[in-house]
């Protein structure tokens, strides 16, 4: 079965993490497209680094490959890819990875930075916080399942999306599941 797996989230939630916490649970990742990997070996020119990556995911889907996407789910890209995706037969799953707010994501971001890790302008981080849910929006409907995590304190499991609905789960219930679960019943998904 041909699989593209989406990692998704604002800038600093832990997508690589999460990625990482898959690769040692999965074997079906296939070619892990990380943006922010590809731009750091291209000696970090942005514009280059997307469009390897772009390039990447065309080919995996051109081949039949399963492949592996982090992705704040900004821009156009995310649903033209998955809406790509499915045309082509692939099954898609996301893993979203959620916090509260922007300032968190903000001071992740920061202590990456200090350790050495690639920076994200605020006003980005802002934009894309403030737009989250209507880039999620987009792109569930291609998913043939989706699970969301939070990671204030670990990744922990708090919702699934099925047969069109956000299903809570477990004990946990971050302001972010709650807000999310509040705006898809006002929202009708399109395709």
């Amino acid at each position: 079965m041909k699989i593209y797996t989406i990692v998704g989230g604002v800038n600093g939630v832990g997508k690589s993490s999460f990625t990482g916490v898959l690769k040692s649970r999965t074997t079906d990742l296939g070619v892990i497209v990380d943006v922010d990997k590809i731009t750091a070996q291209m000696g970090g020119k942005a514009l280059e680094g997307g469009k390897r990556a772009i390039r990447i995911m065309e080919d995996c889907i051109r081949d039949g490959v399963s492949f592996t996407q982090e992705t704040t789910l900004s821009g156009h890209r995310p649903k033209s890819a998955a809406k790509r995706a499915k045309e082509a037969g692939y099954y898609i799953r996301l893993y979203y990875v959620g916090l509260d707010t922007a300032e968190e994501s903000k001071r992740r971001i920061a202590n990456r930075v200090a350790r050495g890790g690639h920076n994200i302008g605020e006003a980005d981080v802002d934009r894309r916080f403030a737009g989250r849910w209507e880039a999620l929006r987009t792109v569930l409907p291609f998913c043939d399942e989706a699970a969301f995590y939070d990671n204030d304190n670990g990744f922990i499991e708090v919702a699934a999306y099925r047969n069109g609905e956000l299903i809570l789960e477990g004990e946990r219930r971050p302001r972010w599941i709650t807000e999310l679960a509040e705006y898809l019943k006002g929202e009708a998904p399109e395709r």
